[in-house]
């Protein structure tokens, strides 16, 4: 008899170990915050599911909390069963980690006010390393014969025009440069500076190098963006839209002086005529000079708002600009594209309203003639949610920004009845995207399609954004599920942020020179993340490199690869890093408003 029971036991043990080689339980690895929505997620691949979890303290081994898992959702991904396990009514600050009652435990985390300190400025890193003319990373300068002219002959440019333009940063683990994206770039830095100033610390120079010079960093970062796109906007009747195009991808490099255009080292500055331009077999879907004008106005003006102050004659150029730029969105009303060559990727930018929407509310603010304030709402009226959100899918870039900043700045200045309605907007993006969350345990709704990583974050800015000007907490743990997500509650349990947390599953074989070539870290770089696998499948020149760490949690629907070979899920990009340093500025607010 005694011999069966211990057999009993055995086998017991045995199945146990089994199903918890088969469950994982996802967390949050940047941690929690004490008064915060706080939600891991249990995951298994066999039938099974849990009805308990129980929060234990890392040190003492001590039960500090028990919980029930909840309603079990059905199979997603690579998982057939999953539990979102909710234990936000525990506040004490210390590490713990969760124990589901099948004997799977997760990671270690924290529980602390200070969960986010500091990441933002760590982002801040990868913008810096992505600056081109003088890259305080490498101390070196790249890129000083930008560039020469295509397209600008109806301004007496001839193509091959010498223009200067160099500065800004390089949009990817590439060097192309794309106005759309640094103004929006540039936008993102400048609101992150507006709403949470305390957040940044003052530790670099102007350059980009070791140094105390009485501007936060972030600040600084910014009029980085604004100087280079004063360059591309030198005159009222003149504007560029982008530096070289994909013949930049011939081989991994780091920056440097580049001569595979035919002009030297100079490399073309492509102008914005609104027309169609050239993509290689094929042309561009131009339609407009409006999208990319756009963006500079909000950028342009917001610089104004917040530098003059201490820089009254830079920031009366700045408002300047704003007012050229607006008149040159007006030109001929329409999307500007981005030109390629070689091959068929560009970012197929093809929404422009929403542009327009934040200019008119930008030069409302400037100026404060209620007739801008009047067009912005029509522009809101023409584009209530943007349209991914309804759509669940969309081409690369198609709906760039990904969230319409307009709406924000509208409910800001409007009165009681424009506020509601532009909220109503957001609310309803909300409710399309919460309508396909609800149905799985990740509360995942952001589709899959290329740079996934930058929509998820646009997309928590719009939660954020809506619970402040709204009061309306419903979407509070929708908001919280999409950031959980970039800090490891997904498949496959990884942060999406180079080097963040320190002490996390990160990725480290990105696709980046800089790692490829000399391991140099790219710390802060938000990698465009997961992609529908049928993208993946379909895309050009994609081959990994190394046995795949994440085998066991790809699935035919989706796949994300911490390979150098995966340019579709593991590159990290310039305007997504920005969009998500707003996004932990936020965070680490939140946890010191709540103190």
């Amino acid at each position: 008899m005694k011999n069966l029971f211990s057999f009993i036991l055995l086998l017991f043990s045995v199945l146990q170990l089994a199903a918890q080689e088969n469950a994982w339980i996802r967390i949050n690895q940047m941690g929690y915050l004490p008064k915060g929505k706080k939600v891991a997620v249990w995951v298994t691949k066999q039938d099974k599911g849990i009805r308990s979890f129980a929060v234990v303290d890392a040190g003492t081994k001590k039960v500090v909390l028990k919980g029930k898992s909840g309603k079990a959702f059905g199979q997603y991904g690579p998982f057939t069963k999953g539990y979102r396990l909710d234990f936000s009514n525990f506040s004490k600050e210390g590490e713990f980690f969760l124990r589901a009652d099948d004997g799977t435990t997760s990671p270690v985390f924290k529980i602390a006010a200070d969960a986010y300190a500091g990441a933002a400025d760590f982002t801040l890193r990868y913008m810096r390393q992505q600056r081109t003319l003088f890259n305080p990373f490498l101390q070196d300068s790249c890129h000083t014969h930008d560039g020469f002219t295509m397209y600008a002959s109806a301004v007496g440019l001839p193509d091959s025009t010498r223009v200067d333009v160099g500065g800004g940063w390089h949009d990817a683990s590439d060097y192309l440069q794309y106005a759309t994206t640094s103004a929006n770039a540039t936008y993102h830095l400048l609101a992150a500076y507006r709403d949470f100033p305390s957040v940044f610390g003052d530790e670099k120079l102007a350059n980009g190098l070791d140094g105390k010079n009485g501007i936060a960093d972030v600040l600084d970062e910014a009029i980085w963006g604004l100087d280079w796109l004063l360059k591309m906007h030198p005159d009222p009747n003149i504007m560029y839209n982008q530096i070289a195009d994909d013949r930049d991808h011939t081989k991994m490099r780091l920056p440097g002086q580049d001569s595979v255009y035919g002009r030297g080292h100079e490399r073309p500055v492509y102008f914005i005529d609104g027309n169609p331009q050239q993509r290689g077999k094929f042309m561009n879907n131009t339609t407009g000079t409006s999208s990319t004008a756009a963006k500079f106005v909000s950028a342009f003006g917001l610089g104004h708002d917040l530098l003059k102050d201490q820089n009254n004659g830079y920031a009366a150029l700045l408002k300047e600009k704003a007012g050229t730029a607006y008149q040159y969105a007006y030109k001929k009303p329409g999307v500007t594209q981005t030109v390629s060559v070689k091959s068929p990727y560009i970012y197929a930018e093809d929404n422009w309203v929403d542009d327009m929407e934040l200019a008119e509310a930008t030069m409302f603010r400037l100026h404060g003639k209620d007739d801008y304030r009047q067009k912005a709402m029509e522009y809101a009226r023409q584009e209530k949610v943007t349209p991914w959100m309804i759509r669940d899918t969309a081409n690369h870039y198609q709906y760039y920004p990904f969230i319409n900043l307009g709406h924000y700045e509208l409910a800001k200045t409007s009165d009681k009845q424009q506020r509601e309605e532009v909220l109503a907007y957001y609310k309803q993006g909300i409710e399309e995207v919460y309508g396909r969350a609800k149905e799985n345990m990740f509360y995942r709704g952001v589709p899959f399609i290329w740079c996934s990583n930058n929509l998820t974050t646009s997309f928590a800015i719009q939660c954020l954004w809506y619970r402040e000007a709204s009061g309306d907490e419903a979407y509070a743990e929708l908001e919280q599920a999409n950031i959980d997500w970039l800090f490891g509650v997904n498949p496959w349990g990884t942060s999406m942020v180079y080097g963040l947390p320190a002490h996390g599953d990160t990725p480290k074989d990105p696709h980046s020179a800089f790692t490829y070539l000399h391991g140099y870290p790219i710390d802060g770089g938000l990698v465009d993340g997961p992609v529908y696998s049928t993208i993946y499948k379909n895309l050009i020149g994609i081959k990994l490199y190394k046995e795949d760490a994440y085998a066991d949690f790809q699935s035919d629907l989706v796949v994300y690869h911490d390979d150098f070979g995966d340019y579709s899920t593991n590159e990290p990009t310039m305007d997504g890093t920005a969009s998500l340093i707003y996004l932990l500025s936020a965070k680490e607010h939140e946890a010191k408003k709540k103190e």
